[in-house]
């Protein structure tokens, strides 16, 4: 990165309802999502405007199975000037449905995304960050699919998804099938003891976890001590404190709900206090190039 200037970061929006997330798939099977409320265009329509408000374009992972119904929210995301990017077709999880599904749940999302924007689409985020040391093949797809880039690799210790060793900042990737750009969820890493332990900080339940300070400080500290960029995700859904409440386990409950009347404000602040951008953008002015 160039130093002596303000390193932009990446602002990334993971474009599903309430009913598509991991944490209740357990309850919530994919055969029965048409039946629940959809609140997905709304929510999105609100974030939008919240970015038109900040003069700020963003990365919008969008889920297929989302723009197959909402084309027209797509549509609405491309003509505002951010980058329309791809969440997968169906949000399972890429180590469990093996590389034969994976490859038809993407490239029917591609497919679905560029025919309705009328553009390339060369950015890929997997549901749940589900590419994990048990699931490298499906980067060979991304890059047999086309895409030049990835957001998948969550570089922590997880239950469901991460690669704890994996590089903390945008890297290339080479695979037998050609190359990847790599931009893995942001990490903090913390150094106590002779000992370091990354924390995550991209976003997320992690958003409304952290204090927002903390979360600024951490951002910061990438840039300026580390020099390199962050990047930030949040759902439409995560601004939603009116949503229904689904009946599953504890953990579930809590990693979902938990603090959902801060997060609208969190990412008000920390857009208003640091520098955000698309991811295209983000990696276009690195060393990378994209």
């Amino acid at each position: 990165m160039t130093h002596g200037k303000a390193i932009l970061n990446a602002l990334t929006v993971d474009v599903e309802d309430y009913f598509h997330v991991q944490a209740f798939a357990g309850v919530i099977p994919p055969h029965t999502w048409d039946s629940f409320e959809s609140r997905v265009e709304n929510n999105t329509r609100r974030v939008l405007d919240m970015l038109a408000e900040h003069d700020l374009k963003a990365t919008f992972f969008v889920l297929g199975w989302e723009a197959e119904r909402r084309p027209g929210l797509v549509r609405r995301i491309a003509e505002d000037g951010h980058e329309v990017a791809c969440h997968g077709y169906g949000h399972q999880l890429i180590y469990r449905i093996g590389p034969d599904a994976f490859r038809e749940d993407v490239g029917r999302a591609k497919a679905l995304l560029e025919d309705i924007t009328g553009e390339s689409v060369t950015g890929y985020r997997a549901p749940s960050y589900s590419i994990t040391a048990q699931s490298l093949w499906a980067l060979d797809i991304l890059i047999e699919c086309g895409f030049e880039y990835d957001s998948s690799i969550f570089p922590v210790i997880h239950d469901t998804y991460g690669i704890p060793d994996a590089p903390r900042f945008p890297h290339v990737i080479e695979r037998p099938s050609g190359s990847l750009l790599e931009f893995p969820a942001s990490t903090f890493e913390l150094r106590a003891f002779g000992m370091r332990m990354r924390l995550p900080v991209a976003g997320g339940g992690y958003l409304r976890l952290f204090p927002v300070r903390a979360l600024r400080g951490a951002i910061r500290s990438i840039n300026r001590r580390e020099s390199r960029p962050a990047v930030l995700y949040f759902h439409p859904w995560e601004l939603d404190t009116g949503q229904p409440r689904i009946k599953a386990g504890l953990k579930s409950r809590f990693r979902h709900t938990v603090n959902l009347h801060k997060t609208e404000a969190k990412v008000r602040k920390l857009i208003s206090d640091l520098p955000f951008g698309p991811m295209r953008q983000v990696l276009k002015q690195g060393r990378w190039r994209v």
